[in-house]
C-alpha cells in the first residue's frame, strides 16, 4: 500500500509541476502583450480593446494556475510562529491535516465552479466593452480546472506527509 501512496503522491506532484511549468509560459507571454499594447499605443496610436483585455485574461491563468505551482515548489507563505517549535512528528501530523483539508476545500470550490462557467456558457458570455474578447466561459473555465489541479497537490502533499509520518527516516548528522 505504501509504494503506492508513494507512486501515486509523486505522479501528481510530477503533473502539477509540468503544467506549472507550461503555465509559466503566460508570464511572458503576458510581458510581450503588454509590450506590444504600449509601443502600439504610443507609437502608431492603435489601441485594442480586445488586446487589454488579453493581458487580464493572460494575469488570471497565470494566478490561478500559480496557486498549485507554487505549492509544489515550495513557494508558500507559512506563518509558523507555534509549528516551528512543534517535535518533528507533530509537524508531519499538521502538514497531513492541513493539506488534506486543503484539497477538500480546493475540490468544493472547484465543484462550485462549474456552476458558474455552465451559466456563462448558457449565454454565451462575451465582454460587455465593445470590441471586447467573446467566449469569456473559456476563460471562466479555467477555475474549476485550477482548484482541482491546486486539489491534486494537496493530496501529493497528504501522501508525502503520511509516507514520512508511517517511516520516519532518522536524521542524518
Amino acid at each position: 500500500m505504501l509504494p503506492l501512496i508513494k507512486t501515486l503522491s509523486d505522479g501528481a506532484h510530477g503533473t502539477v509541476r509540468v503544467i506549472g511549468n507550461i503555465a509559466a509560459w503566460t508570464g511572458l507571454a503576458l510581458v510581450l502583450l503588454v509590450a506590444f499594447n504600449v509601443l502600439s499605443r504610443y507609437l502608431f496610436s492603435f489601441g485594442s480593446v480586445a488586446l487589454q483585455e488579453a493581458e487580464w485574461h493572460l494575469m488570471a491563468v497565470a494566478a490561478l494556475f500559480g496557486m498549485s505551482y507554487g505549492l509544489n515548489q515550495g513557494g508558500e507563505v507559512r506563518v509558523d510562529i507555534a509549528y516551528a517549535r512543534f517535535p518533528p512528528r507533530l509537524q508531519l501530523a499538521v502538514d497531513l491535516i492541513g493539506n488534506l483539508l486543503m484539497a477538500a476545500v480546493a475540490l468544493i470550490i472547484a465543484w462550485l465552479c462549474i456552476a458558474y462557467v455552465s451559466a456563462s456558457y448558457s449565454i454565451n458570455e462575451g465582454s460587455p466593452d465593445p470590441g471586447g474578447l467573446g467566449y469569456r466561459y473559456l476563460l471562466k473555465a479555467t477555475m474549476p480546472v485550477a482548484f482541482a489541479l491546486l486539489a491534486l497537490q494537496g493530496l501529493a502533499m497528504t501522501g508525502h506527509s503520511l509516507l514520512a509520518l508511517l517511516h520516519p527516516h532518522p536524521n542524518k548528522s
